[in-house]
């Protein structure tokens, strides 16, 4: 619902103060495109909102603004609707945004920023999302992937991930070195 994404930029702006068009898209769940339609209508609808240049650059509100939304305090990120897809958090290779090209897995995958995550990463993982469908068809696609992927969030997708490599794992006679809790 725009309105609703539109009064959650404003709050987010107001609270963090000066943030990208990336960092916004991340939190909002959307494209930078997006994003960018929303400032663009705040600012028309009369919100100091302006864009600042350059490496640390980004939008914030002219200072001194305040909305006049009541309960700031209080607001924090809501749960998605029912129905809507919510989105995984993974680490993943070149190989393996490859291979789920090639199988039409996981797909969209969008790369991320590192460091929104503190995750080691060595040169060939990257961050990245996708959209998810049921937790239980997701985990069987991202284990046709093996060790390529990693799934950062959401928990319960990495715990079923987990449950189902330990299952092949003991089926294959290798139960006594798998753990699902992770090493």
């Amino acid at each position: 619902m725009r309105a609703g994404r539109l009064v959650t930029l404003l709050l987010l702006l107001e609270r963090r103060g000066r943030m990208t068009s990336m960092q916004l898209a991340a939190e909002l769940d959307v494209s930078v495109r997006t994003v960018l339609r929303d400032i663009d209508e705040l600012s028309s609808a009369g919100v100091p909102v302006y864009a600042a240049r350059g490496p640390s650059g980004g939008f914030e509100l002219l200072d001194g603004f305040r909305s006049d939304l009541t309960a700031t305090d209080s607001w924090g990120p809501r749960n998605p609707r029912p129905g809507r897809r919510r989105r995984a958090t993974v680490t993943i290779t070149a190989e393996g945004r490859r291979i789920a090209a090639v199988l039409q897995v996981l797909q969209p995958i969008r790369m991320r920023p590192g460091d929104t995550y503190d995750v080691p990463l060595d040169d060939d993982r990257h961050i990245a999302t996708f959209r998810m469908g049921t937790i239980e068809a997701t985990a069987r696609n991202v284990l046709m992937l093996g060790p390529e992927i990693e799934v950062l969030e959401p928990l319960a997708l990495r715990e079923r991930v987990a449950d189902l490599a330990a299952s092949t794992a003991r089926r294959y006679g290798f139960g006594s070195i798998v753990s699902a809790s992770g090493p």
